[in-house]
């Protein structure tokens, strides 16, 4: 059974405004594949972590048969020792087994930390487009609520193209100028009237 994830904001994606100064989340694009009343679920998908997908493999030891050139980004402050896999549903096939422990999010895609779609990767059989995430972002119930009514976060629709075709350190701009923003016109006080 494939779980779906889908509340509120929910599938989607949210793009740190430009006033947002959090070292971590400066200038970030979150994909959110979880939100309800206990709290938020996502993960970054514009910081390169500065390794190989090859070099987490081969530290893994598993046997591999073919390079692989999906990126690893930093999905996130929380246990980046954790390693996840988004990608898209429709590229490829979960190992078997592994879809009873993939979570669908929206229409197309999915993620999971199972070993088994890295063992498919290290072998040529995995996802074309998909991204390698260490760590994860959360947010407690109602923070992310709170630091959207600060203006910190812009919602945006979910956008494969944004999370799979857009260079990583483009993407934050590009998924402005979607929703028509120029980060330079924007002001960084917030009014309080």
């Amino acid at each position: 059974m494939v779980l779906l994830v889908n509340t509120g904001i929910a599938p989607g994606l949210l793009v740190a405004a430009p006033s947002l100064r959090c070292p971590f989340f400066h200038h970030s694009v979150v994909l959110v594949v979880d939100h309800d009343e206990q709290g938020s679920f996502g993960f970054v998908i514009n910081k390169l972590a500065g390794v190989a997908l090859d070099q987490l493999i081969d530290q893994m030891d598993i046997p591999r048969t073919v390079s692989t050139s999906l990126p690893v980004l930093m999905g996130g402050p929380v246990s980046p020792e954790s390693g996840w896999i988004v990608y898209d549903r429709e590229d490829a096939l979960a190992a078997e087994g592994d879809e009873d422990r993939a979570l669908v999010i929206g229409e197309r895609l999915a993620f999971t930390a199972s070993l088994g779609v890295l063992e498919q990767m290290a072998h040529g059989d995995g996802p074309e487009r998909g991204v390698m995430l260490l760590g994860y972002s959360g947010w407690s119930a109602g923070q992310l609520e709170r630091e959207m009514q600060q203006g910190s976060w812009i919602p945006a629709d979910l956008d494969l193209d944004l999370i799979f075709a857009t260079p990583v350190t483009e993407r934050w701009g590009a998924a402005l100028a979607a929703l028509g923003i120029d980060p330079g016109r924007m002001t960084t006080q917030v009014s309080s009237a």
